[in-house]
Order: C-alpha cells, then sequence, then structure tokens
C-alpha cells in the first residue's frame, strides 16, 4: 500500500469510530427522552418518517429543477449552435 492509501484507510477509520459514537449519542438521547415522557416511540418514529418523506420529496424535487435546467441549456446551446 501507497502511503496516501494508509492514509485514506486511517481517516476511514476515524470516520467510522466518530459516526458510531454520534449514534450512540442520539440512541442514549432518544432513550431518555422516552424514559422521561417527552414522547413515545411512535411519535418518534412517525416524526422520523415525515422527516425523510420530506427530505425525500426535497431530493426529488431538486433533481427535477436541475434536470429542467439541463434541457434548457441543452436547447440555448443546440439554438446558439445554429447561428
Amino acid at each position: 500500500m501507497k502511503m496516501n492509501s494508509i492514509d485514506i484507510v486511517g481517516q476511514f477509520a476515524d470516520l467510522k469510530d466518530t459516526d458510531y459514537k454520534n449514534t450512540l449519542a442520539i440512541t442514549v438521547l432518544i432513550d431518555l427522552f422516552i424514559e422521561k415522557g417527552f414522547f413515545t416511540r411512535e411519535d418518534f418514529s412517525k416524526k422520523s418518517w415525515e422527516l425523510e418523506k420530506s427530505a425525500l420529496t426535497e431530493i426529488l424535487a431538486q433533481r427535477h429543477l436541475e434536470q429542467s435546467h439541463a434541457l434548457s441549456q441543452q436547447s440555448i446551446d443546440s439554438q446558439t449552435s445554429q447561428l
């Protein structure tokens, strides 16, 4: 392995460790909030689904916008090249 590859592998391992710690912290907070009665698991699941659905809708809308822009640009380029 080259030195650069070793650095990348090390950075990836650090990211995995950080991701694990963040996930654990979030899980602990959620469990504590449920135990203290701030919300139920059902409330959490419902809100998670709503946010995921909203994010997916936003991603799809952004893709559609980018595709429309690309098609418009192709049309403009085509018209310009015919001049």
